[in-house]
């Protein structure tokens, strides 16, 4: 057999035609016979961290742009070799101007319903939130971010479900280790320091009403009180050493006050917190998680 001798360069004046492009293979959307493994449906195929900029609403003043991760999946049926990957992406392009929010989600869900030829959709949307943040008494102010992440669902009868995701960091300081240290100053007059850690609670909230990151940071901060600082000059550092010794932590503590805070909000229909303080005493760190309790809700 005499075989082709191909040429090895690239013809940057190629042009594509529509022949041309008809004849190109497309394995992805080849009969079932090309199938490996088990003829099932996969709940979520797609693609995952692709990133652009994107405009976000803020609850005041003007859209705010920032760097986006995106993740957007489809389901795919039994029978059906894949999808075309190029259109999750293609697809979310077509929204790159407007300003996003949760209900943005949807418009975006149903395109990939349309576009893909699918039941279901799932997006996530994943950014640091800037927020200016005022020092405990020095006056001085400096930027918080906030690691968010709005995740949109909608199923095959179209229901539309939206997620708000936060990362809300905040100071532990331990109640067991506050007494302790005071029982050795009085005792045996010892100095002795409590501890306390940078701790973060993982807060998703399942939503019915519109909502803003700002909404959910201020909920975190009136439930735990301590969160970390940005600016901070010695007067500031001895009001946090005060707000700590005001509001001590048990990690149980800070899942329950978080639930009675959540708990209290009509826009909230479901949540479920994580809790995590990052032990300064120990090499492991202190965990809780809490729900709402729903039937057949967040876990």
């Amino acid at each position: 057999m005499i075989s082709q001798e191909v040429q090895r360069l690239y013809d940057p004046a190629f042009t594509v035609t529509p022949e041309y492009k008809e004849s190109l293979p497309d394995l992805q959307n080849g009969p079932a016979s090309l199938i490996e493994g088990a003829n099932v449906p996969i709940q979520q195929v797609g693609i995952s961290n692709f990133k652009l900029p994107l405009k976000f609403r803020r609850r005041e003043g003007e859209p705010i742009m920032l760097e986006a991760s995106v993740d957007g999946y489809v389901s795919l049926e039994m029978g059906k070799k894949g999808i075309n990957m190029s259109r999750i992406m293609r697809t979310f392009y077509k929204f790159q101007d407007k300003i996003f929010h949760l209900d943005r989600l949807e418009e975006i869900l149903k395109a990939y319903k349309e576009e893909l030829d699918c039941q279901e959709s799932f997006l996530k949307v994943s950014f640091n939130y800037p927020m200016m943040m005022d020092s405990l008494r020095s006056g001085m102010k400096g930027y918080q971010y906030y690691k968010v992440q709005l995740k949109g669902r909608l199923d095959n009868y179209d229901q539309f479900q939206k997620y708000m995701h936060l990362d809300f960091e905040y100071s532990s300081a331990c109640p067991c280790s506050y007494e302790l240290a005071e029982h050795a100053r009085e005792k045996r007059e010892v100095a002795a320091i409590p501890h306390s850690q940078r701790s973060v609670a993982n807060v998703t909230v399942a939503l019915k009403d519109e909502f803003f990151v700002e909404d959910l940071v201020q909920i975190c901060r009136n439930a735990l009180k301590t969160e970390t600082q940005v600016m901070v000059k010695r007067e500031d550092e001895q009001a946090f050493a005060e707000l700590n010794g005001a509001y001590q932590k048990f990690v149980e503590d800070a899942a329950r006050l978080l639930y009675d805070e959540l708990d209290s909000y009509n826009s909230i229909c479901d949540f479920v917190v994580r809790c995590v303080h990052m032990e300064s005493l120990h090499s492991h760190d202190a965990v809780s998680r809490i729900c709402k309790g729903l039937p057949n809700g967040l876990r």
